[in-house]
């Protein structure tokens, strides 16, 4: 198979120098482009144009290409010259720019030269298929020892991880059963995020989300290289001042011992990734499997999946064009209060960033107060908070907190639902003082926009299954005042998480657009036409 995809190459080489009478490397290069994407398909990698590379002395190089495993690690680097190129004096330049050589393809559509490790290990006339897919096999089958090590601590992580949180779990209990200090800070929280992110949120719900605060401490003070994030995030602080009292020193250490290996494979992996935009999704990649390895019923519940980044910059497009062609303004103009319902990890604020980064002061003043984003599970809110503003110091060149995070169930907040007509009911308490001020000035806000992918799954309101999802008393009568008065659509379907949403979007919004992901056409939802 991989022969035939050479000669697939070489017909198309051909075909070119006929059509162009040229073999230049503008007119070569999509053909071996497509040589590498077609292999990339079939190992599982994906390949990336032109990404930046960081080099030893700072310094950033772009090969013309990138191959990537889904962790975003990268695979190998291949960077095309002209035919007319002396290879090995373009080689020998690249090197001393500081380009990559631990596994790289050079070519110019006559030779090929695999690098390895820092050596040459093969070079290959391109026209005798059989050589160059040696060449490129044995360039696919190169694995770096961060990824061989990651596979294994994964591994490692599934076996370990039962008896590291049943070891919490212990001492949590400990705690609320000997601990005084420990259980009126862990009452006082509980009260408070009953209040203000979900009123059925319960004992096991706050030692759950303090367990996963101890796990991923390690995960985010690495990613980023910001040492400072889970200790000055508002709510992360209010979760430490329980940790303290229960877990530190020797205790702690001696807890986590056993999950070293997985955060230093974390640890070396993202030291790999030198792009910002490509550590955004590492860092996702890790969050889903964590999630789904830690807790798969939640993980289900809440839909720890994230939205390709190339949907959620088309959904912007989209909102962007419709805000423009029927309300006479853009997303970047001022006082156009976006809101992204159910963040997730934070990519369409991210994604929103690099659609105004053009115009820095526009953006920094959408950063600041007309971006808002929401979300009810603490890891995610952890993640997102790290991604947003990881990608606006990216941006900007400066760290800035975002502070229009809210740590809240949407579907329960519906105190702004009533904002148009003039009324609104306060909220006393939440997880800081901090967190019930964003909430607060969110409500406030007229919203323009509202943007986002929600929970995906659908069927589970089902009495007969075992991972149902909660009840929310206003949008559920709402929906059923509106919708299943003029639907023929299944009952439990009508109160899914995805027309949950769309009431609550529709009802915060009065006139603007609300930009969803739905998991198929929109036709699959009747109660919605009408």
């Amino acid at each position: 198979m991989s022969v035939q995809k050479v000669q697939k190459f070489l017909n198309e080489l051909d075909r070119l120098k006929k059509v162009s009478g040229s073999l230049n490397e503008q007119t070569i290069r999509p053909a071996f482009r497509d040589l590498l994407r077609d292999w990339c398909r079939s190992a599982d990698l994906h390949l990336l144009e032109e990404a930046p590379f960081e080099t030893k002395k700072g310094a950033k190089v772009y090969p013309d290409g990138t191959i990537v495993h889904d962790l975003r690690v990268p695979h190998g680097y291949w960077e095309a010259k002209d035919t007319k190129d002396d290879l090995d004096a373009e080689i020998a330049a690249k090197l001393r720019k500081g380009y990559p050589d631990t596994n790289i393809v050079y070519e110019n559509a006559a030779v090929a030269v695999l690098r390895q490790n820092g050596t040459e290990v093969m070079r290959s006339d391109m026209t005798d298929p059989e050589k160059l897919s040696e060449l490129l096999s044995l360039f696919f089958r190169w694995e770096r020892p961060e990824i061989r090590d990651w596979r294994q601590a994964v591994r490692q992580f599934h076996a370990d991880l039962p008896a590291v949180v049943q070891a919490l779990r212990e001492r949590i209990a400990d705690a609320y059963e000997g601990n005084e200090d420990f259980r009126d800070k862990a009452s006082e929280f509980l009260h408070h995020a009953k209040a203000t992110i979900n009123p059925t949120i319960g004992e096991a719900d706050v030692r759950e989300m303090l367990i996963q605060h101890v796990l991923t401490e390690e995960i985010f003070n690495h990613v980023f290289n910001d040492s400072d994030f889970h200790r000055e995030n508002n709510v992360a602080k209010t979760l430490y001042e329980l940790e303290r009292l229960f877990f530190r020193g020797n205790v702690k250490r001696d807890t986590l011992r056993a999950l070293e290996p997985y955060y230093a494979a974390i640890r070396a992996a993202a030291a790999s990734i030198t792009s910002h935009a490509e550590k955004q999704k590492f860092l996702k990649v890790i969050y889903e499997g964590f999630y789904k390895t830690y807790n798969p019923k939640a993980a289900d519940r809440l839909g720890v999946v994230y939205t390709h980044n190339e949907i959620v910059r088309f959904m912007i497009d989209g909102a962007d064009w419709l805000c423009r062609e029927h309300f006479g303004r853009g997303l970047i103009d001022e006082d156009v209060h976006i809101l992204d319902p159910c963040t997730g990890t934070g990519t369409y604020v991210c994604e929103l960033l690099e659609y105004f980064r053009g115009d820095r002061e526009k953006m920094q003043r959408k950063y600041q107060r007309e971006i808002h984003a929401n979300e009810v599970a603490i890891l995610p809110y952890y993640v997102a908070n790290l991604n947003i503003e990881a990608t606006y110091a990216e941006i900007t060149g400066q760290y800035a907190e975002y502070a229009n995070l809210c740590f809240v169930d949407t579907l329960d907040n519906v105190a702004a639902l009533g904002l148009r007509k003039g009324h609104q009911h306060d909220m006393f308490a939440a997880v800081s003082d901090e967190n019930i001020k964003r909430v607060r000035e969110q409500n406030q806000k007229t919203i323009s926009v509202v943007i986002g992918n929600p929970p995906y799954n659908a069927n589970q309101q089902n009495e007969n299954e075992n991972n149902k999802n909660r009840t929310y008393g206003r949008i559920d009568q709402t929906i059923k005042d509106t919708y299943v008065k003029q639907s023929t659509a299944q009952k439990t379907k009508v109160y899914d998480m995805y027309s949950r949403f769309f009431r609550w979007a529709t009802d915060r919004l009065g006139d603007g657009p609300a930009g969803r992901r739905w998991r198929n056409r929109l036709r699959d939802e009747p109660q919605l036409h009408r």
